[in-house]
């Protein structure tokens, strides 16, 4: 498994795609911001816009751009010839694998997808925490990002049709849409923060990989920097300026991360999920994941198991 594949599994991600936007100019779409662990996103799948997020305005939006909010900030999308009020939208009586809301202008058509990645309200989580206001991945004239290019057709495609199994084909594609997004804009990124600036890095990736393969191993500064071929000292600093924090910090993030998996998934008993993430004194253990998310394991574990449906259910 690579690097950022172990990265997502310890912060799971619920997907959704939920209405397509077919608007003809002219249009407005003002989004309010949402709470907190929900990241709207949008796809421009055909057509274009513009769009408005906190103090920057008028940003180019063209066929291909995926667009998300990983702190759920309010934004506007709309088209640069509005004059008056935008027309009225109303929804599509066609029948389609998605919900189509429509207006009635008369102008060049867009197409959006629209939908939200919820990352859930825990307290300590990297990826929220790694990422900007707005990560923006262009698509057009890239050939690197071709699968995801060829991911957007699909969608537009399966959105379009009234097919069996479309709804849950959408569900399904769009988790591999949260995972490509996040790779495309790893690659792009020249400033990325936390564990995706550690993945920016590639000198510090055999470290990191190491530190979410093996989370329960007392790695030094030694070890993870004889993987990166890198003396201590300059390990030390390149770890500090990509992942803001000590390579301490990050295992123990990744740590507590692995024992939340073990204890929404199972019912190994405490003690066995605390030698499992590196901890030899249960107490220890609790300690450090109850600072880490508020509460400690059991709590955590009653709370994870009162908001699940039954197995049956799922």
């Amino acid at each position: 498994m690579g690097t950022l594949s172990r990265l997502l599994s310890l912060y799971p991600v619920h997907t959704a795609l939920d209405v397509r936007c077919h608007f003809a100019a002219p249009w407005v779409l003002d989004h309010e911001g949402s709470g907190s662990g929900i990241a709207p996103y949008h796809v421009v799948v055909r057509g274009r816009g513009w769009l408005e997020v906190g103090t920057r305005s008028d940003i180019p939006l063209q066929e291909g751009d995926i667009i998300l909010f990983p702190t759920g900030a309010a934004h506007r999308l709309y088209t640069d010839d509005v004059k008056g009020p935008p027309a009225a939208y109303h929804q599509a009586s066609a029948p389609a694998s998605l919900p189509q809301l429509c207006n009635d202008g008369t102008g060049p058509v867009t197409d959006i997808l629209c939908g939200q990645f919820e990352f859930g309200e825990e307290p300590l989580n990297p990826l929220l925490a790694a990422l900007p206001e707005l990560v923006h991945v262009r698509t057009v004239d890239r050939r690197d990002l071709s699968a995801l290019r060829s991911l957007i057709d699909i969608l537009r495609n399966e959105a379009e049709a009234a097919r069996p199994g479309g709804l849950a084909l959408l569900s399904q594609l769009a988790s591999a849409l949260f995972t490509l997004v996040m790779r495309a804009w790893v690659e792009q990124s020249q400033t990325a923060p936390g564990l995706f600036g550690m993945l920016a890095e590639p000198r510090l990736q055999p470290a990191l990989h190491a530190m979410l393969t093996e989370p329960e191993r007392p790695w030094e500064l030694a070890e993870l920097a004889a993987l990166c071929n890198t003396s201590r000292a300059t390990f030390a600093r390149l770890f500090q300026r990509a992942a803001q924090a000590t390579p301490a910090q990050v295992l123990t993030v990744t740590r507590m991360a692995k024992a939340a998996t073990l204890l929404r998934g199972g019912r190994l008993p405490v003690g066995q999920i605390a030698d499992q993430v590196g901890y030899q004194s249960e107490a220890a253990f609790n300690r450090i994941f109850k600072r880490t998310y508020g509460v400690g394991p059991g709590a955590y574990r009653r709370a994870a198991a009162a908001s699940s449906p039954p197995r049956g259910l799922r």
